[in-house]
């Protein structure tokens, strides 16, 4: 009985987690999407050249939702370590985004700008983002340490030895 309430505590947590992130990449999606069509439409870049400008602009929109609310008690010692990490899993899904993206473009010949975003900003982002939920979680905004419960009091089991 224990065992399920601390479970069914730590997927209420999950889920709220869950939820936070989601929230920040849903800002973070109209950061992508928005600086991806400006660059790419209205600029007239190169769709990948669109994409990494686009997505990075989102890693710093969401750095900043992501260590100041959804993971905001979470270890905040080592900002050098976080950053880094943070940057290394960003560049990482950036890649995934960007690489369905090149395939769809460039390798299937799909050039419309409906393609590309449903390639870039449904296809890439989706994977990405669940990629991205992963590492940072569980490799950029640790959960604190916390120091271990004292050994429980030994109960005497009988007179005691002379």
């Amino acid at each position: 009985m224990r065992e399920e309430l601390r479970f069914r505590a730590r997927l209420r947590g999950l889920a709220r987690e869950a939820a936070k992130f989601g929230t920040v990449g849903a800002f973070g999606f109209l950061v992508n999407v928005l600086v991806f069509n400006l660059c790419g439409q209205a600029a007239g870049l190169a769709p990948v050249r669109s994409g990494v400008i686009a997505t990075s602009a989102a890693i710093c929109t969401n750095y900043l939702g992501n260590r100041y609310w959804t993971y905001r008690h979470r270890d905040k010692s080592g900002r050098r370590r976080e950053i880094a990490l943070f940057l290394l899993f960003s560049a990482v899904g950036m890649v995934i985004e960007n690489g369905a993206l090149a395939l769809s473009h460039y390798g299937l010949g799909l050039t419309s700008p409906l393609a590309d975003n449903l390639a870039k900003n449904v296809i890439g982002l989706g994977i990405g983002s669940l990629f991205r939920f992963w590492s940072y979680r569980t490799w950029v905004f640790r959960q604190r340490a916390t120091a271990p419960a004292p050994p429980p009091d030994p109960v005497p089991v009988g007179p005691p030895l002379r």
